[in-house]
């Protein structure tokens, strides 16, 4: 009797199991099933698991750090602007950039420079410098002395402006008591920025000519200021 009962048991241990596994199958049983299943389910399962792939990406991105979070908060041209144009707020705009490629000097708000002379132009989205303004920062660089100074100068010959760019250098020269005795008011001062020509502050009500900024130690600056109150100057290049 006891010898016979073993196979009659096995069957039945089968039977349950395979019962069991019916009755509960495995995850990769039941994916299988799925796949193989209808057409309409294969749908149902793709729309689901898409549904389940962008609730994830939402919630991941919803958790992570916003992409203008980060950063330097930068003053930068909004469009082009030219050579030599004052810079109005609409010129401007506050953008973030990374921490680690600030340049130096970099300016940081608007109110710093609205009125301003742009010595070099700019391109849309260029961060702006003390040395893209001109000024101080950029009179001192330019002519290497600590004490330099900005000097603006209304050309007698309005043809000569064509011929300055930012960075040339002249000497400053006014009339002698004789004509053929130019006075030398300043040596290698050194152009900032040619302000335009379209009827704007660089061209005065009497038709001069256009309006330069030069940079000079401040005693040249001094004389040169005083003497353009009363004479009119001019520009050589060495």
């Amino acid at each position: 009797m006891r010898g016979g009962s073993g196979p009659a048991r096995r069957p039945a241990t089968a039977r349950a199991s395979r019962a069991a596994t019916a009755l509960s199958p495995r995850l990769r049983h039941r994916l299988v099933e799925l796949v193989r299943g209808p057409g309409w389910r294969r749908i149902a399962i793709a729309r689901r698991v898409g549904a389940s792939l962008l609730v994830i990406l939402a919630l991941v991105l919803a958790l992570s750090p916003a992409a203008g979070s980060g950063g330097v908060a930068l003053l930068v041209a909004s469009r082009d602007v030219a050579a030599g144009a004052t810079l109005r707020a609409e010129d401007l705009t506050i953008r973030r950039w990374p921490a680690d490629l600030v340049p130096a000097g970099a300016l940081r708000r608007i109110d710093e420079v609205e009125g301003r002379v742009l010595a070099g132009a700019a391109r849309a989205g260029e961060p702006l410098t003390d040395l893209r303004i001109a000024g101080p920062e950029l009179a001192v660089r330019a002519t290497g002395s600590p004490d330099a100074a900005t000097v603006p100068i209304r050309l007698a010959d309005a043809g000569v402006a064509g011929l300055l760019t930012p960075g040339s250098t002249v000497d400053v020269v006014t009339a002698g008591p004789s004509a053929d005795e130019p006075v030398v008011l300043a040596s290698r001062a050194v152009v900032l920025a040619v302000l335009p020509a379209d009827g704007g502050p660089g061209i005065s009500p009497a038709g001069r000519g256009r309006l330069v900024l030069v940079a000079l130690p401040r005693a040249g600056a001094t004389r040169v200021a005083a003497a353009s109150l009363s004479q009119q100057v001019a520009l050589t290049l060495p």
